[in-house]
């Protein structure tokens, strides 16, 4: 094995600040129907996410495979590809993150990754039958199946709990809606943690510093799972708000429902080794759960935002991956410009962030979360039976009230002498 040298050094420094960037993008994934229903306190919420998170990422290395040994040849891979493609991935991560857009930051890794790779060898050095079979493809399945199960799930939540009473139900959901979200942020980390891990070891090798086909060493395990913990437990609320306010208005018993259907099918693609994007399954299911219930409606034009950003994910990660290799192929001042590039783009966006701090203290204010109900909304509010419990008020807003109607015609009465 050879020693460590500094390109590899700062692959890894670089390669731990994107799990990092990834464990506050995604905390809304675990939490943010929690904090928002009011099952959990924020802090304690992104604490026991945080825990579950790092737990997580000892439990399977089939994901971080996938990253490490299939989507890319490891033959001919610089170490200064790997570190393009994590500028590609964090960058987008922070633009999202500012925008409280909840995108895939996996997504923004395999995107960096496949287009670093294709700037520095062409496009067959990716293998495209993993990145439609592993990726493509359950990027678009994910959201659907997660949303058809929760909305199911919440329509059959509601069936069964329809007679029981109503302050011991919501208690009752709130349990199990926590232990559902401990599963989510359990399932992340074998899913998302997992992706640092196989882009380390992809790393490693193309340095020289690991043979070809080996597994993720024990420290990489270590230091992957520490890198998104911590990321977690600082609590991306701008998406967390977004994820838990902004989409729709979630009950217990649909809080419950959307994240027992989002950790199935997590923990159900990390065993066969699919690089899912935790985001499209969590948001797919939170859709769902607005549906399933009788009056819930979802904003859609946040919908559609997001649904945007996820398809741009993709290809705008590969491109900025693909122009900073471009520049780190230039030499080691080049390398040296493109780290001076994401040093001063990330603090100019968090600088940014500061002009509206969104944190644990105002992550439920609903007058900011709200927007005008779009046409799909209304309409659905209009056609729908009232809601079980309590109508929120964002609903309400989109109930026209009824026409007033002026009095009925009444015909005169037929005087007696005309009766025949």
């Amino acid at each position: 094995m050879e020693s460590f040298s500094l390109i590899l050094a700062i692959v890894v420094v670089t390669a731990l600040a994107f799990d990092f960037t990834n464990g506050f993008h995604d905390t809304a994934n675990a939490m943010a129907t929690t904090i928002s229903t009011g099952a959990l306190k924020p802090k304690v919420a992104v604490g026991m996410s945080a825990a579950l998170n790092l737990v997580g990422a000892f439990l399977s290395v089939e994901v971080a495979n996938t990253i490490s040994k299939g989507l890319v040849d490891e033959n001919g891979i610089r170490p200064e590809v790997i570190f393009a493609a994590l500028v590609g991935a964090i960058l987008w991560n922070l633009v999202t993150w500012l925008v409280g857009l909840p995108s895939s930051s996996s997504h923004a890794l395999m995107g960096g990754l496949v287009g670093a790779t294709v700037a520095s060898a062409g496009f067959g050095a990716v293998h495209g039958d993993v990145l439609v079979t592993k990726v493509l493809l359950p990027a678009v399945a994910a959201p659907v199946v997660a949303g058809i199960a929760a909305m199911l799930a919440t329509r059959l939540s509601y069936g069964v709990g329809g007679n029981a009473g109503g302050e011991a139900t919501r208690k009752g959901y709130r349990a199990g809606q926590i232990a559902s979200a401990g599963l989510v942020s359990l399932a992340h980390g074998t899913n998302d943690a997992q992706k640092t891990m196989g882009i380390i070891t992809l790393a490693l090798v193309a340095g020289g510093a690991l043979a070809p086909g080996s597994n993720p060493p024990t420290w990489v395990i270590l230091s992957a799972g520490m890198a998104i913990a911590l990321g977690t437990y600082i609590g991306g609320w701008r998406i967390i708000r977004t994820m838990g306010k902004g989409l729709t208005e979630l009950q217990p018993q649909q809080g419950f429902a959307a994240q027992t259907s989002a950790a199935t099918a997590i923990l159900a693609s990390s065993h066969l080794g699919f690089s899912l994007s935790t985001t499209h399954v969590v948001s797919g299911s939170v859709m769902g759960a607005g549906l399933g219930r009788k009056g819930g409606v979802v904003r859609w034009s946040t919908a559609t935002r997001m649904v945007v950003a996820w398809v741009l994910t993709l290809p705008a990660a590969a491109l900025v991956g693909a122009l900073a290799e471009s520049v780190t192929d230039l030499g080691d001042w080049g390398t040296g410009a493109v780290v001076v590039f994401l040093v001063a783009s990330s603090a100019a966006i968090w600088k940014r962030s500061r002009r509206e701090v969104v944190d644990s203290s105002n992550v439920n204010d609903v007058d900011a979360a709200e927007e005008p109900a779009g046409v799909v909304t209304t309409a659905i509010a209009m056609v729908t039976p009232p809601p079980v419990g309590p109508v929120p008020a964002d609903l309400t807003a989109t109930i026209p009230a009824p026409a007033e109607t002026s009095a009925p015609v009444v015909a005169p009465a037929v005087p007696p002498a005309a009766a025949v």
